[in-house]
């Protein structure tokens, strides 16, 4: 179990990533679509799925009126009936003029989710593109840089392009200092790397100083699925659900490793 932010310096396939990460968990999951520029999961892959009385942009109202614990999971809609509940989705934002209306939730969210994760689901955070307030540190108004900083781990999604790279490495910056300040430590920080390009995993490493956690195979057909409908999700879905299964095993084991640094006599004692 675990909570891992995804976000990226440019659009670099962070929802496709995220859906991915979520559809292959081993165990329950809750994608929490938390890009300050608005949701497109429940349009795209759920074709038009729900209704606009659920989701994100709800709960700031729920919170400002304290219900927020209550109707949490009021918000959620399935990602995969086939799974009877445990693939679930938090649709995001109707429209980027809302983010600045979840300021003060981001935190009590962040809290929900740490009970979500100890309840057993791997929580995974779609957060969209970098918004960074300064060189340092990442904006708190409209960007959800609370649940980052609660995070077990953060990753840069960045393709395996020499274009791609150059993008992310602001971002890294940023994220790497506020991480260090505001969240868990710097080394919260790792790279989700979409191998799509000519360049190495090793050679993203070490252009941008950053371990890579985790890859992806680059799957245009799947990332279509995941963008457009579902109805040929079975047919298409090879390389991109395959490596995502096999990115869970690599980032479980950096988890428990950071919580055990982090707290190590209470999760020892669970091992």
């Amino acid at each position: 179990m675990a909570v891992i932010a995804l976000a990226s310096g440019k659009s670099s396939g962070v929802t496709c990533s995220s859906l991915a990460l979520a559809l292959s968990s081993p165990r329950p999951s809750l994608l929490v679509e938390a890009d300050p520029a608005g949701g497109t999961i429940r349009a795209g892959y759920l074709a038009g799925e729900g209704t606009a009385q659920i989701g994100l942009h709800r709960l700031a109202s729920a919170d400002r009126q304290g219900t927020l614990a209550r109707e949490f999971r009021h918000h959620w809609i399935s990602l995969d009936k086939e799974h009877s509940g445990n693939r679930m989705l938090l649709p995001g934002l109707t429209a980027p003029a809302q983010a600045p209306s979840m300021a003060r939730t981001w935190d009590s969210i962040a809290e929900l989710l740490a009970v979500m994760d100890g309840q057993g689901f791997d929580v995974i955070i779609d957060a969209g593109r970098i918004v960074p307030e300064s060189e340092t540190q990442l904006s708190s108004r409209s960007y959800p840089a609370p649940l980052l900083r609660a995070a077990d781990a953060v990753l840069l999604v960045v393709r395996s392009t020499q274009a791609s790279v150059v993008a992310a490495a602001p971002a890294e910056r940023v994220l790497k200092e506020d991480l260090a300040t505001h969240g868990t430590g710097a080394d919260a920080l790792g790279l989700l790397v979409i191998e799509e390009g000519g360049a190495s995993t090793s050679n993203v490493q070490q252009w941008l100083q950053t371990p890579v956690l985790c890859a992806l195979d680059f799957d245009p057909d799947t990332a279509d699925v995941f963008t457009h409908g579902q109805a040929r999700l079975r047919r298409t879905a090879k390389g991109l659900l395959r490596s995502a299964r096999t990115a869970h095993d690599r980032l479980q084991e950096v988890v428990t490793r950071r919580r055990i640094q982090l707290r190590p006599t209470h999760y020892s004692a669970l091992a």
